[in-house]
């Protein structure tokens, strides 16, 4: 029988771990870490400086950083790690960003899948990993069945949330799709953080460093920048260097009196007129992300001289305090703290992707209308077959001059060796592109 681990060990692996926004949110929700995996060295010399810090602080040993593809087996093996109390990272946005192709299975850089199937070779009590709001759009909804089904498949009960970081105390919008799956032992007595009650503002939160260097103009700057940030965009190492996201963002920000293009080197002076409009420096953005206080210090490796590699650690960071969030509830449940009454992970995602899997033969579309018991319209079931066909190989025949549907493999990367994502690793030049 699978037994809870005592209070004081809780233990956790992370990976793509960036430059640590969930590690650092998840050691002050009581976790330490045992290996954190990034592909980026920069970003990974910031995990080593800051939870090596976090560990010698704690009278525990310094966590293992892996650096390389967290697929490659000769970085990390899930399978050296069994038992630890909680799996989690922030696998690549770009096949579910709604500013992208949405192309997720296809996307060499998918890899919810693959973090599903490490979570069952290394068995731990949670699994925590977190998304763009993309993921949480019609057309995922047959991938995200597809993950509930294999982790029920392992012995978890998992469902998804959307997040806002400006919930729980981060000054900017940034919603962020979280899922959490947890043994059925712990799976009741999970809940989601409810969001506290204040909100903080850009200006509140940068008053002080905006005026640190003598600008006139900090004070009505900062009552002018009275509400959230749009969300911080961090970008990958296809596109140029730091700004603060699209033309819209760009848009947003001015609203603000904050110039989106580009990252400043120092706020500024007291020559600067009353009236200009600053660009935030690294410091100002990582307090948008929720890296604020004591608490939340963290110390960012750069390349000398170079503010884009700085910048695309914290903007591309799960926000600190929701992370933070999050693992208090995880580390509750596994400690079992409440009573028993929740119902995570009961929900159901795509009644139609369910309908094709459980009939496992070619089935028409009054079939599915029939199994789906009407709660559907036709449209809408060919609008949900036609999503799934993206991710799953489905097989089309016509019977009676109508179309049949037959649900096969997923094509989403778990692992197998004959996996088109190794292709695209094994060429150099395009390996520094996979973020």
């Amino acid at each position: 029988m699978h037994e809870t681990k005592p209070i004081t060990e809780l233990t956790t692996v992370e990976i793509c771990a960036g430059a640590g926004g969930q590690s650092l949110g998840l050691h002050l929700a009581g976790f330490r870490h045992t290996l954190a995996v990034e592909i980026d060295a920069i970003a990974a010399e910031t995990l080593k400086r800051n939870l090596s810090r976090l560990a010698t602080a704690g009278g525990h040993p310094a966590p293992d950083i892996a650096i390389g593809d967290v697929a490659d087996e000769s970085v990390w093996n899930p399978c050296d790690y069994p038992g630890v109390s909680l799996l989690a990272g922030g696998v690549p946005c770009p096949p579910f960003s709604i500013a992208g192709k949405q192309l997720g299975s296809s996307d060499e850089r998918d890899l919810f899948a693959w973090a599903v199937e490490a979570a069952g070779r290394m068995k731990p009590d949670a699994v925590l990993l977190e998304n763009v709001r993309g993921l949480s759009m019609p057309r995922f909804a047959g991938y995200r069945q597809a993950v509930l089904d294999r982790f029920a498949e392992l012995g978890y009960r998992a469902d998804w949330r959307l997040l806002e970081a400006r919930d729980y105390g981060v000054p900017q919008l940034r919603p962020r799709f979280i899922l959490v799956a947890l043994r059925d032992e712990f799976a009741p007595y999970f809940a989601w953080p409810e969001p506290i009650p204040s909100t903080q503002t850009v200006g509140g939160a940068l008053y002080d460093l905006m005026a640190e260097n003598g600008w006139p103009g900090a004070e009505a700057w900062a009552m002018r920048a009275n509400r959230v940030a749009p969300t911080v965009v961090g970008g990958s190492k296809k596109h140029g260097g730091p700004d603060l996201g699209p033309t819209r963002a760009k848009r947003e920000w001015r609203l603000l009196g904050v110039d989106g293009l580009g990252i400043a080197d120092a706020a500024p002076g007291p020559d600067v007129p009353a009236d200009f409009i600053p660009k935030l420096t690294n410091e100002m953005v990582a307090r948008i992300q929720g890296w604020w206080g004591p608490e939340y210090e963290w110390d960012f490796a750069e390349r000398k001289g170079r503010k884009t590699s700085t910048y695309r650690q914290i903007g591309n960071a799960f926000p600190p305090p929701v992370a933070r969030a999050v693992g208090v509830a995880i580390a509750s449940a596994l400690r079992k703290e409440v009573s028993a009454t929740g119902n995570h992970g009961v929900a159901s995602h795509d009644e139609v992707y369910r309908a094709l899997r459980e009939h496992g033969g070619f089935v028409s579309l009054a079939g599915l209308r029939r199994v789906l018991r009407g709660t559907l319209a036709d449209r809408e079931i060919e609008r949900r077959v036609e999503f799934i066909r993206r991710d799953f190989d489905v097989e089309v025949r016509l019977r009676g001059g109508a179309p049949t549907y037959k649900l096969g493999e997923w094509r989403a990367f778990r692992g197998q060796e004959d996996h088109s994502r190794h292709e695209v690793f094994a060429i150099d030049r395009l390996r520094s592109k996979i973020s």
